[in-house]
């Protein structure tokens, strides 16, 4: 039986694709996308978004988005989350919190993490803390990866199921 697929709204971060997929690669191939237009290394918008977004539902992320200015940001800080999930935090992470913001004010029934976690944290996941796997040796395997600056210019509408992963739709930010 196949797992459901779920929809993500995620400003991909194609410099750090390479160590992101590979991380997927790692831990669960089914996710890894062919689509080549699809960005495994993002930072999330809103997830989990509308299971089948209809064309009015599109249409108010697009607004949403051309609101926004696109985001000049830098990737250098490793943190933990409590979980054990080793991230990114990007500088400044106001741009991707008001992002946020904007999106749950026009979709509340699609609360961030689906209200798992009170405050929301712009990341990029990195990896997992485990016997093999510490804030050090993820430092050390992005090697000269970060610091990285970036611009972030659109929100992907991502979908993710086992052999399944791809690309829906792309808004620009601005």
């Amino acid at each position: 039986m196949s797992r459901p697929g779920y929809t993500v709204l995620q400003v991909p971060v194609p410099a750090l694709e390479t160590f992101v997929r590979g991380r997927f690669e790692h831990y669960d191939r089914a996710y890894v996308s062919p689509d080549p237009a699809f960005t495994h290394a993002h930072i999330t918008a809103l997830a989990p978004f509308l299971p089948a977004p209809d064309p009015a539902a599109l249409d108010t992320v697009a607004a949403i988005a051309a609101a926004a200015s696109p985001i000049t940001f830098t990737l250098r800080r490793l943190e933990t989350f409590p979980n054990g999930i080793v991230y990114l935090a990007p500088e400044p992470a106001d741009p991707f919190r008001a992002l946020t913001e904007a999106l749950v004010a026009a979709f509340p029934q699609c609360p961030p993490y689906g209200g798992e976690f009170p405050d929301v944290v712009p990341h990029l996941t990195l990896d997992q803390l485990s016997a093999d796997v510490s804030v050090a040796s993820t430092r050390d395997a992005l090697g000269g990866t970060v610091p990285v600056t970036c611009v972030a210019d659109r929100v992907d509408l991502a979908w993710y199921q086992p052999e399944r992963s791809r690309l829906l739709a792309s808004f620009a930010l601005g």
